[in-house]
């Protein structure tokens, strides 16, 4: 009887959903950058020196790692100086996880976060504008 469910359930099934590692990456990278405290996203560092990235393609400082059921992620910022980094670290990884939980009802199993730089305000003292080191 059970096997007969398991079998209908199959058969009536409309097909499979596969969410793109990309969009993950996407809805990770807005998540993260909504936290107040990070400056921005880095995509990596070069020369010892953390390259910011521009809001515009949020999946960049973002490694994910999705399953059928799960994901994984790996998020490279850069904080605004001043700011407790455990306390946006912890922020970042609480907001990146609710969100790629309710758009995509995947289960994320970690949220990395890798501070790669400190952003400073510009010369003017705009923090839209930052600085890195």
């Amino acid at each position: 009887m059970d096997k007969e469910k398991e079998i209908a359930k199959r058969d009536g099934s409309l097909g499979s959903i596969r969410i793109a590692d990309e969009v993950v990456s996407i809805i990770a990278g807005l998540a993260a950058t909504e936290v107040e405290g990070i400056a921005g996203m880095s995509g990596g560092i070069a020369g010892g020196i953390a390259e910011m990235l521009g809001r515009k393609n949020f999946a960049k400082g973002v490694k994910v790692e999705v399953g059928e059921k799960e994901a994984a992620v790996d998020l490279y910022i850069i904080v605004k100086y001043g700011v407790r980094i455990p306390d946006v670290a912890l922020a970042a990884q609480e907001n990146v996880k609710q969100a790629i939980e309710a758009m995509t009802g995947l289960s994320v199993v970690e949220v990395n976060v890798h501070v790669q730089g400190v952003g400073f305000p510009d010369d003017d003292g705009r923090d839209d504008e930052v600085r890195v080191r």
